[in-house]
């Protein structure tokens, strides 16, 4: 039998696959990527033993556990192990502390179905202190440079472009602007903050020790970043990436239209998947209202209602450069000069795209 193990940096830099005791209500909250929730108790099975626990203590508690998970769903649930071990004869089980949950699991996979499979010592917890000191390291011990530049000068296209460029609004699932919301949904914060840890601890291990990232905003959507990393982005170096108006305009009419309404459709089928990108869309518009004012934001709203009938009546987008170059010239711009002025002292480069890519490789070699 394999030992086990807490030699978290092994399991996270070799991608183990691990099987999560825990409760679905637990793994909900935050999890690490790729793991596969195999409960030994499920929610309500959970919350009885955890009432029993409080009111006639552990032995109790163990013993409603039992009542709880057994026969029939306790065959089923240990075939459900069995399977996953088979499966994945490299990988691991865990519980929330390393404790009496899996030990129960590694006890009845072996009493029940003749496998030797090992748990992950310290469980979840130990796991996730793992991962929040591994980001708290990176940003004490590396090199930081920020891409910042309007909205749609194509500051994503350059952190692709790059091979030591965490991608921040790529974990989040967002693309980082009020109009940023995918067809799918945002990950829990815990795991934002957990696959950004293994990316960050990844790339170490390859000797990385130089990182680009793209200047955002404490929120990514609902995604927080973490906040040592906030606090840090506020001093460090800045490239600030410039492009015309018009490249800038295609440029979102393909990311928040052309691609956003193909995702939609991906996700809820043709009819259904443009009735919710137009939604969204519109959504998104109303979002910021406030800060518009009335009369800009019915100007703009009524462009975008004939952008979206034209679109769903023939498929053409045209007409939605109107409302998105408006948007551009009469609110995005104003507050990233605003910002730009601020952060002057900082930018070190200033260029367009293919500029910028080759100034953040010659920089990394140094």
């Amino acid at each position: 039998m394999r030992d086990n193990s807490a030699d978290y940096r092994d399991i996270f830099l070799g991608d183990r696959p691990m099987m999560d005791a825990r409760a679905p209500v637990e793994f909900l909250k935050g999890a690490f990527p790729g793991v596969v929730n195999l409960p030994l108790m499920d929610d309500l099975e959970r919350q009885k033993v955890g009432t029993c626990y409080k009111q006639h203590g552990q032995q109790a508690a163990i013993e409603l556990g039992h009542q709880l998970v057994s026969g029939a769903l306790k065959d089923e649930r240990i075939a459900a192990w069995a399977a996953f071990a088979k499966a994945h004869p490299d990988g691991y089980l865990y519980c929330f502390r390393g404790g009496l949950r899996s030990q129960i699991v590694q006890q009845w996979l072996k009493s029940e179905a003749g496998i030797d499979y090992p748990r992950v010592i310290g469980g979840y917890k130990a796991m996730r202190g793992f991962l929040l000191e591994t980001s708290e390291q990176a940003v004490a011990e590396c090199d930081f440079v920020l891409v910042g530049g309007m909205t749609g000068t194509g500051k994503t296209e350059v952190i692709g472009q790059l091979d030591n460029a965490p991608d921040l609004e790529g974990h989040a699932n967002h693309r980082g602007s009020s109009f940023g919301k995918r067809a799918s949904a945002q990950p829990a914060q815990i795991d934002f903050e957990n696959a950004l840890a293994i990316d960050l601890l990844k790339r170490r291990a390859r000797g990385q020790r130089q990182f680009v990232l793209e200047d955002e905003a404490r929120l990514i959507g609902r995604c927080s970043l973490p906040l040592p990393l906030y606090q840090a982005m506020q001093d460090y170096p800045l490239v600030w990436l410039e492009d015309s108006l018009e490249h800038r305009v295609e440029r979102i009419l393909k990311a928040y239209v052309v691609e956003l309404c193909a995702e939609f459709v991906a996700v809820h089928g043709e009819e259904g998947g443009f009735a919710a990108f137009a939604a969204r869309l519109r959504e998104s518009l109303a979002n910021i209202t406030r800060r518009l004012g009335g009369e800009r934001y019915q100007r703009l709203a009524a462009i975008m209602d004939q952008a979206l009938g034209e679109q769903a009546a023939a498929g053409q987008v045209d007409t939605h450069r109107g409302w998105i170059e408006a948007l551009l010239v009469e609110y995005y711009d104003p507050m990233y000069v605003f910002q730009r002025e601020s952060k002057a002292g900082r930018i070190e480069f200033v260029g367009e795209q293919q500029a910028v890519v080759e100034y953040l490789r010659q920089r990394a070699g140094r």
